[in-house]
C-alpha cells in the first residue's frame, strides 16, 4: 500500500506531538524546575544522609538482583529452549507473569506470605525480618524482574540452534565447557541486553517496593520512595524533583547503554 507524502508527513506529526506532550514536556519541566535554583542547590539536595542512604540502597538493590536474575534467567532460557518437559507452559506462563499483574498486588502476596502472620512468618518471630526491611525489597524486585533476561536469551538460543554445541559435545567438552565456551559467548549480546532492562526496571520500581519496605530514610527507602516522600509527605516539592533528577539521570546512563547494545547486537 503507498502512502501519500502529506499522510506520511501527518503521522509523524501526530507521533512527535505525541511523544512531545507526554515525555519531553513534564521532563523539561521537572530539569527547569530542577535547576533554575542552580547547580549549587540540586548538589545540596542530592547529597543529605537520606539521599545518599536512598541511592546506596537501590544500587544495593540491583547488585543483588541482577546476579540472581542472571542465573536464574539464562537457566529457565535453556530449560525452555534445549528442553521437553511436562509443565514447560506452565513455567512460560510464570515467567511471564510479572508482566500481568500489578506490582501492588505483588507486595501484598508477599506481605501475606512473608509478614508476621503470613506462611513464613516463623522467620519474622525468629529475628529475621524479611518484610520492611532489604529481604523483602530484593524479593519484590525480583519478581517484577524475572523476566527480562529470559526473554532477552530465548530468542537468541533459538537462532543459535544446537548444532556448535553438539559438535563440542563430540569433541568431548563436557557440558560446562560447551556453555562457557560455545553457549555464552553466542548469547551475550542478549544477555547483556536483558541485564541492562534489568537494572533499569530495578531502579525504577515503585509499586512493590513501597508495599514491602517500611520507608524510614536511611533504613528502606529507595530513591523512588524517596521522591515519594519528599513529595508527598514533607511537601518538600523541590528536593522531590533533584531526587527525580538524580533517578532520571541514572536512567538516561543505562538508556543509552541498552541503545548502544542493541546496535551492536543488530549489526551482529
Amino acid at each position: 500500500m503507498r502512502i501519500s507524502r502529506g499522510t506520511r508527513i501527518s503521522l509523524r506529526v501526530v507521533a512527535l506531538g505525541y511523544l512531545f506532550a507526554l515525555l519531553a514536556v513534564p521532563i523539561a519541566v521537572i530539569l527547569w524546575r530542577t535547576f533554575s535554583p542552580g547547580l549549587g542547590e540540586f548538589i545540596a539536595s542530592i547529597s543529605t544522609p537520606a539521599a545518599k542512604s536512598a541511592t546506596n540502597l537501590s544500587l544495593l538493590i540491583v547488585a543483588i538482583v541482577v546476579p540472581l536474575n542472571v542465573v536464574f534467567g539464562v537457566a529457565t532460557a535453556l530449560a525452555l529452549v534445549r528442553g521437553r518437559f511436562r509443565g514447560r507452559g506452565l513455567l512460560q506462563a510464570v515467567v511471564d507473569l510479572p508482566f500481568a499483574v500489578s506490582p501492588i498486588v505483588v507486595g501484598v502476596a508477599l506481605i501475606m506470605l512473608w509478614g508476621a502472620g503470613g506462611w513464613f512468618g516463623g522467620l519474622d518471630n525468629a529475628g529475621f525480618k524479611v518484610i520492611f526491611g532489604l529481604p523483602g525489597m530484593v524479593i519484590a524486585t525480583l519478581f517484577v524482574t524475572l523476566p527480562f533476561v529470559v526473554r532477552e536469551v530465548e530468542p537468541v538460543l533459538h537462532e543459535i540452534g544446537q548444532e556448535q554445541e553438539q559438535a563440542a559435545s563430540t569433541l568431548g567438552a563436557n557440558r560446562w565447557q560447551t556453555f562457557w565456551r560455545i553457549t555464552l559467548p553466542a548469547i551475550r549480546w542478549g544477555l547483556t541486553y536483558g541485564i541492562v532492562l534489568t537494572v533499569a526496571r530495578a531502579l525504577g520500581e515503585f509499586g512493590a517496593v513501597i508495599m514491602v519496605s517500611s520507608g524510614f530514610p536511611g533504613v528502606s527507602q529507595t530513591l523512588t520512595l524517596l521522591v515519594h516522600s519528599r513529595y508527598i509527605d514533607d511537601h518538600n516539592t523541590y528536593g522531590a524533583y533533584a531526587a527525580a533528577t538524580l533517578l532520571m539521570g541514572i536512567a538516561l546512563v543505562v538508556l543509552l547503554l541498552m541503545t548502544v547494545l542493541d546496535r551492536k547486537r543488530s549489526d551482529r
